[in-house]
């Protein structure tokens, strides 16, 4: 288990239109919760759903069989990795966490400021 499921930013029953709603409605920096990934796949069974900018950035959250360990995004080398998806919140809730915009390519960055909860 990922330790996400007594948080309060888990949004268990939530999909990505309610969570995009919910952050659109909160209108601030930094505000974030946690969803399942809509594919329900075991290497990708979260998805960190972070508001900034007037935008909301879909983040996937890899689970790593090798290691059994957690991590942002898609595979990079040298990627920070995780013991629980609670490791990834507390640690973007100190330091930064890029968002890039595959559109535009632009890169900016927020820390998990304000929890959204889904009502």
């Amino acid at each position: 288990d990922a330790g996400v499921h007594s948080k309060a930013w888990y949004a268990a029953t939530c999909d990505r239109k309610m969570a995009e709603d919910a952050l659109y409605r909160s209108n601030k920096d930094g505000s974030f919760l946690i969803r399942k990934s809509s594919g329900q796949d075991s290497r990708q069974p979260y998805t960190l759903v972070v508001f900034y900018n007037r935008r909301v950035y879909n983040i996937p959250i890899r689970f790593i069989e090798s290691t059994r360990q957690y991590a942002l995004g898609r595979e990079k080398s040298g990627e920070e990795r995780f013991d629980s998806v609670a490791e990834i919140v507390e640690n973007h809730q100190r330091t930064s966490l890029v968002l890039i915009d595959s559109q535009n390519n632009t890169k900016d960055s927020t820390k998990l400021k304000y929890i959204v909860r889904i009502s």
